[in-house]
């Protein structure tokens, strides 16, 4: 099995999920408006962010993969096709207190000879996932911010098993987004990941053949797989250049497969910061 690091086919995964991540990353947090208006945001904008990041290996794994990115990012927000913050392709529907769009996200994967708990199994590789997001304007908070309940159903895709399907992720979450607080846009969220038996098994399984005297074999359960608890901020520097920083809490307490001998932690965490610069922008503003 060769190093993560120097594997081409690892190189190109972690280029994807690099690109996902720019497009969450860079564009900034902030309250949706509850009715059409123009948006401080450009329509479309094209520049490059750097980030580096420390994620939990799997919900309730001992070990974190790390990593640091720089890439090309491409922003696009408008009414109908939206490349920005999670949301990728057609905003089905928009109105003052709902909306359909089609969002996505990411996780790095890891070397099975790198994470103790799963030396000599099939390394765990990056997944995608992608589909429907329901999100509902839930009214104003105090301090000017707004309240938002998001509901995501997305297929779980592996990168490095071209692309084979990992099931099904539900993550409800409930948002606090303050457009600027001190000159920091924040999104404040509590949430839980929940998945199918095929998902549970992606990060839970031990098949007989991977059994070991401190390794048993497990059959993962579908259910909750974990709690979160996230926060992101950033913050305009000038015009061009934007800082930007995250972290999310993970906590297996309670989950459906809280006893695979896969778990070893019950509390993890995910945290990164990076730099976004825009190079070239749209003078016509976004229309929310």
């Amino acid at each position: 099995m060769r190093h993560p690091a120097s594997s081409p086919s690892v190189r190109r995964r972690l280029h994807l999920l690099a690109l996902i991540a720019a497009a969450w990353l860079a564009a900034p947090a902030g309250a949706q408006t509850a009715a059409p208006t123009p948006s401080t945001d450009p329509l479309w904008e094209v520049g490059g962010v750097a980030f580096g990041l420390t994620q939990q290996a799997w919900p309730g794994a001992s070990e974190d993969v790390r990593r640091a990115i720089a890439l090309p990012y491409v922003l696009y927000r408008g009414p109908w096709l939206r490349i920005d913050r999670g949301a990728f392709g057609l905003r089905a529907v928009k109105k003052s207190d709902f909306e359909l769009d089609i969002g996505f996200s990411g996780s790095l994967g890891s070397s099975a000879k790198d994470t103790q708990a799963r030396l000599g199994m099939p390394e765990l590789g990056t997944l995608v996932e992608f589909g429907p997001r329901g999100r509902w304007n839930l009214g104003s908070a105090p301090g000017g911010a707004q309240w938002r309940l998001e509901l995501p159903l997305r297929g779980v895709f592996d990168v490095s098993d071209r692309f084979a399907s990992r099931g099904l992720a539900l993550e409800p979450e409930i948002q606090w987004n303050h457009p600027g607080l001190a000159g920091w846009r924040l999104t404040a969220s509590a949430g839980a990941l929940l998945g199918d038996r095929q998902l549970a098994g992606t990060f839970y399984d031990v098949a007989p053949a991977y059994a070991t005297p401190l390794r048993p074999a497990y059959d993962a359960k579908a259910g909750l797989i974990s709690w979160r608890l996230g926060l992101t901020a950033s913050h305009r520097l000038t015009r061009d250049w934007r800082v930007f920083g995250f972290g999310r809490l993970d906590s297996v307490a309670g989950a459906a497969n809280a006893d695979s001998p896969l778990v070893s932690r019950t509390t993890g965490y995910s945290a990164g910061v990076g730099l976004q610069w825009t190079w070239m922008r749209s003078e016509r503003p976004a229309v929310d």
